[in-house]
């Protein structure tokens, strides 16, 4: 009894805000990119068999005049002779190298290995060919088939084979821990190593880029000593294209050393990078913004998305069930139970996917009022916005924008966007208007190209010609927007009389 006063005096009431899987599921479908809708809309199909998808035109114009009676998700009700309403998925030269980033920007040389000298019949089926590429743990275990190796040998070369990067770069274990762990002596793990670094492509098995241009240049330049003293000694003064300082220290010309630069600059400096994996990624807008005469018109991307409607034949099950009698037939009842549970999630979903494409063009109408400039004079001319401006123009909650305008995109008559390169943070413009940062973006870009090679501006020239302009922006400002946009510095950019 004491107890059960105990308990009773410690319930408290307590208001929580729990989300249902409807409500979810509809969140969810609103922040999906289209490719994963798709995805979404066809597992569906499958999963749910009161689901359908229109196949005829008739049936779409069916649907379309039932759309007019639907607004903000919600369906119209029906009759009882009417059953389930059927509601349509969607509404609507050398001193230009940057030798600091050498590693990442210079593309691969042609491929070392081919099939050069081999007869018809010993070339590789077309299907083979189709099928997977070879990786770059492929062509090494390949080529160690090759090598005689006693048993340790064999297994100290596959562990160092294990300890590669994608670039072709030993990382990981030092030849020190790989000799402690495999109980071996040092120096048998660098003769190892010294075969390895001998197997194509050239420069794999490097621990880092010095090393891995020497390699090359034994290898493919061996009496270029110029270039093997710059590599071993003046890298530093390589990246800073300090060629005069690179000349009186090694007491030659400055024309020998832009020579071995040239040679340097033809290496590979990630030798791995024809086996490298690039994931290609294409995009499909969600939606269209075409210009017509002075106007612009917003469009759903409908191509792919399947239009789904409510199978009749489970709606006539229903009726049967509802006019007949199913008392004492428990199977009928459970068959019923699972119709309706199966019929209410393919109501909502339909629900959700008009709202989520609704939502998309409520969206993009307003991107369109508010950045019209930039759609009829370009990029320069976008202006700042943040979601709320949006949010307040269509009435929404700021969360909802921003889920919608993550991963969507929409083709415009200037290129495609995703809908959030259209906010931007604003930058103070002196009697005028604010820029958005985008637009002071492009005319960062327009000086520096416009700029003279021989004497590129510094970032505190470029915020100069801007303020001129009536923009104010610090140095650091325009030093951190040229980095964002893979641009060098002056000393970088600038190239020999």
């Amino acid at each position: 009894m004491a107890m059960q006063q105990y308990m009773v005096a410690r319930q408290q009431m307590s208001q929580q805000l729990r989300m249902t899987p409807q409500l979810q599921q509809a969140i969810k479908l609103l922040q999906l990119s289209r490719m994963e809708l798709i995805s979404k809309v066809q597992q569906e199909m499958v999963e749910n068999p009161v689901l359908e998808e229109v196949v005829d035109s008739y049936e779409v114009e069916s649907l379309k005049q039932q759309e007019s009676n639907v607004g903000e998700g919600k369906v119209r009700e029906k009759s009882s002779e009417e059953s389930v309403a059927e509601v349509k998925a969607d509404e609507r030269d050398m001193t230009s190298v940057d030798w600091e980033n050498y590693i990442d920007s210079f593309s691969s040389p042609m491929p070392t290995s081919s099939y050069k000298g081999l007869s018809t019949e010993d070339m590789p089926g077309l299907e083979q060919t189709l099928s997977t590429s070879e990786s770059l743990v492929d062509f090494l275990l390949e080529q160690l088939r090759e090598v005689d190796f006693d048993e340790q040998q064999q297994y100290i070369a596959l562990i160092l084979i294990g300890n590669l990067t994608q670039q072709g770069y030993l990382k990981g274990q030092t030849v020190e821990e790989i000799a402690l762990d495999v109980g071996a002596e040092l120096e048998t793990v660098e003769i190892v190593l010294d075969v390895l670094q001998s197997f194509e492509p050239i420069g794999v098995f490097a621990r880092d880029l010095q090393e891995c241009l020497l390699i090359q240049l034994e290898r493919l330049h061996p009496k270029n000593r110029i270039a093997r003293k710059i590599v071993e000694e003046h890298i530093p003064n390589l990246e800073r294209k300090s060629y005069g300082k690179i000349a009186r220290a090694l007491s030659i010309t400055q024309a020998e050393v832009l020579d071995a630069a040239r040679v340097i600059a033809s290496l590979e400096p990630r030798p791995g990078r024809t086996y490298e994996e690039d994931e290609t990624r294409y995009i499909t807008p969600d939606i269209y913004i075409r210009q017509m005469g002075n106007e612009y018109a917003v469009v759903l991307n409908e191509d792919g998305l399947p239009k789904l409607k409510i199978s009749s034949y489970y709606k006539r099950e229903l009726s049967k069930g509802k006019n007949g009698t199913t008392n004492g037939d428990k199977s009928k009842n459970e068959a019923q139970d699972y119709i309706q549970d199966k019929l209410r999630d393919a109501k909502w979903l339909i629900r959700s996917i008009y709202q989520r494409q609704n939502t998309i063009m409520k969206v993009t109408e307003s991107i369109l009022k508010f950045q019209r400039d930039f759609f009829d004079y370009g990029v320069e001319h976008l202006k700042p916005l943040v979601l709320r401006d949006v949010a307040d123009d269509i009435e929404m909650h700021e969360s909802t924008v921003s889920r919608v305008t993550t991963n969507k995109y929409v083709h415009t008559p200037r290129g495609i966007f995703e809908l959030k390169f259209f906010f931007n943070s604003s930058i103070t413009k002196h009697g005028g208007e604010d820029l958005a940062s985008e637009a002071v973006k492009a005319k960062i870009r327009e000086i520096i190209s416009n700029e003279n090679p021989k004497k590129p501006l510094s970032d505190s020239k470029i915020v100069k010609i801007l303020s001129e302009e009536n923009i104010d922006i610090a140095r650091r400002t325009v030093a951190k927007y040229r980095e964002m946009m893979g641009i060098l510095s002056s000393s970088k950019r600038k190239q020999l009389l």
